[in-house]
C-alpha cells in the first residue's frame, strides 16, 4: 500500500510539473484594454489552459514559465467579425457561381479559414454558406484541431423566400431550382429553422429584403411577411439561438426590428425610426462599409452582374451615411466586413471606413472584439484581455490608435493559447 501511495504522489507532481511547463507569460509593450478604454505599458499576461490566468504590471517571470517578448509591440484581443462567407471565394459570383460544387465550398472554407487566422480574426461568424451545412463541418474541424481556423459561429444555410435574396436566381425555370433554406409561410420558415438547429446551425441568418449581388432582387423590397419574420425568431429564440437578418431596404429593416431580431446585417437604408428602433430593442447592425470600393473596382472581373454594380452604385454611399448617424445615435454596431465578397483575410481594411465614417480608433477596435463578443454571447469568454477569458491575443509593430491601418498587417496571432503567427522569428 505504502508504494502505491508513492506511485500515485509521483504520478501527481508529474502531472504537476507537466502543467507548469504548459505556463506562458507574454510581454506585452502596450495593451489595449477594449474594456477601459486605456492603453497601459508594460504589461504581462500569464497564461494556462488555453486561457488568460492573469493580467498586470510586468514583474517577475515565473521561472517555469515560456516566455513571448512583444515589449516591442502593440498586443489586443483577437479580432471578430460578425459577418464572413468562409465557404465562397471573391471570384465566384454572379454566373461563375453555378460552376462551385459543395465539395469545392468545402475545401475553400479550410483555405479561407486558416487565411482568416493569420489575419488576426479568431472569432467569426459565418452567416450562409449554401447547402450540406460545409461551414458546421469546417467548424467543427478546426474545433477538433484538424486545421487551423478561428472559432465559428455556424448559421448553415441562410432563410429566404422563393425568388429572394437568399435563393438562386441565375437558372432558367426549366431547372426548377431552389437553394436549401428557401420557406414560404410562417410553419415552413418555423420547419426549416429547426432542420438547421437539427444539423448543427449556431445561429439563424435570413434575408429581410432584395440585396445587391442577387439576380432580380430590390434592394429596397421587403422579404418575409411581418407574421413569417416573428415566427422565424419566435422558433430561433425558443430554442435558443439569435438571429441575424440581411436587410438594405428601410421598410425590412423596421419589421425585422419589431419582429426582434438580434443583428441588422448590411442595414444600408436605415431611417430614425430605424435607428430609435434599433436603441429600443438593443439589435446591433453590422454594416459591410468596406466591400463597396471593392465591389465597384473588381467586381465585373469576378462575375459581379451588371444589375448588381448599378445597385452597388446606388447603396454604397447611403449605407456610409447610415452607418455614421447610426453611431451617432449611439446604436450598437459590431464589426462585420461580409469577407467572401471580397478576398478573405483582407477583413481589417474595413477599419479605416469605420474612422472615416465617424468611429474614434479605438471604437472601431472595440466594436471589432468586445462588442462583437457580447452580440455573439460569449463576453464572458472573449472580446478582452482578462482572466478567465480565452487567450486570444494578436500583436502589431504599430500604433493602432495613432495609425488604424497598422491592424491590416497583424504579426502575432495566438488563439486558445496556441501562437499560429510569429513573424518576429
Amino acid at each position: 500500500m505504502k508504494s502505491l501511495w508513492i506511485s500515485v504522489a509521483l504520478f501527481l507532481s508529474f502531472v504537476q510539473a507537466v502543467a507548469a511547463q504548459e505556463r506562458t507569460v507574454i510581454l506585452a509593450g502596450r495593451l489595449v484594454d477594449v474594456e477601459t478604454g486605456r492603453v497601459l505599458e508594460n504589461q504581462a499576461i500569464e497564461i494556462a489552459g488555453g486561457k488568460i490566468t492573469a493580467v498586470g504590471p510586468r514583474g517577475d517571470t515565473p521561472a517555469d514559465a515560456a516566455v513571448i517578448d512583444l515589449s516591442a509591440m502593440t498586443v489586443l484581443p483577437g479580432l471578430m467579425d460578425a459577418h464572413v462567407h468562409l465557404t465562397s471565394n471573391a471570384d465566384e459570383h454572379g454566373y461563375n457561381a453555378l460552376k462551385v460544387s459543395a465539395a469545392d465550398r468545402a475545401i475553400s472554407g479550410v483555405v479561407n479559414a486558416k487565411r482568416t487566422l493569420m489575419a488576426g480574426f479568431t472569432t467569426v461568424r459565418n452567416v450562409g454558406s449554401g447547402g450540406g451545412f460545409p461551414d458546421v463541418a469546417l467548424r467543427n474541424a478546426i474545433a477538433a484541431g484538424k486545421v487551423p481556423g478561428p472559432r465559428i459561429l455556424a448559421a448553415g444555410p441562410s432563410l429566404g423566400i422563393t425568388g429572394g435574396h437568399c435563393d438562386v436566381n441565375l437558372l432558367p425555370p426549366e431547372y426548377d431550382h431552389t437553394s436549401d433554406g428557401v420557406a414560404d409561410g410562417p410553419w415552413e420558415v418555423r420547419r426549416l429553422v429547426r432542420r438547421n438547429v437539427k444539423y448543427g446551425a449556431d445561429v439563424i441568418k435570413f434575408c429581410g429584403t432584395g440585396g445587391v449581388l442577387s439576380k432580380g432582387t430590390k434592394i429596397g423590397a421587403q422579404q418575409f411577411t411581418e407574421e413569417e419574420m416573428r415566427a422565424l425568431v419566435d422558433e430561433a429564440h425558443a430554442l435558443g439561438l439569435k438571429v441575424a437578418v440581411h436587410a438594405h431596404g428601410t421598410r425590412g429593416i423596421k419589421t425585422a426590428l419589431r419582429a426582434g431580431v438580434d443583428s441588422v446585417e448590411h442595414a444600408s437604408l436605415i431611417d430614425d425610426e430605424g435607428i430609435r428602433l434599433a436603441k429600443k430593442t438593443g439589435a446591433y447592425l453590422s454594416m459591410d462599409i468596406y466591400v463597396s470600393d471593392y465591389i465597384l473596382a473588381e467586381g465585373e472581373a469576378a462575375g459581379i452582374l451588371e444589375e448588381s454594380l448599378a445597385k452597388e452604385r446606388a447603396v454604397g454611399a447611403r449605407q456610409r451615411a447610415s452607418f455614421a448617424r447610426a453611431h451617432e445615435a449611439g446604436v450598437k454596431i459590431a464589426f462585420g466586413s461580409d469577407a467572401g465578397v471580397y478576398p478573405h483575410g483582407d477583413n481589417a481594411r474595413q477599419f479605416a471606413y469605420m474612422t472615416a465614417h465617424g468611429m474614434t480608433p479605438m471604437e472601431a477596435i472595440r466594436a471589432a472584439t468586445r462588442d462583437t463578443a457580447d452580440l455573439f454571447g460569449i463576453a464572458d469568454r472573449a472580446g478582452s484581455i482578462g482572466a478567465g477569458k480565452y487567450a486570444d491575443i494578436i500583436a502589431v509593430a504599430g500604433d493602432p490608435l495613432g495609425d488604424i491601418r497598422v491592424l491590416e498587417d497583424v504579426c502575432f496571432v495566438m488563439k486558445g493559447g496556441t501562437v499560429y503567427k510569429d513573424c518576429r522569428r
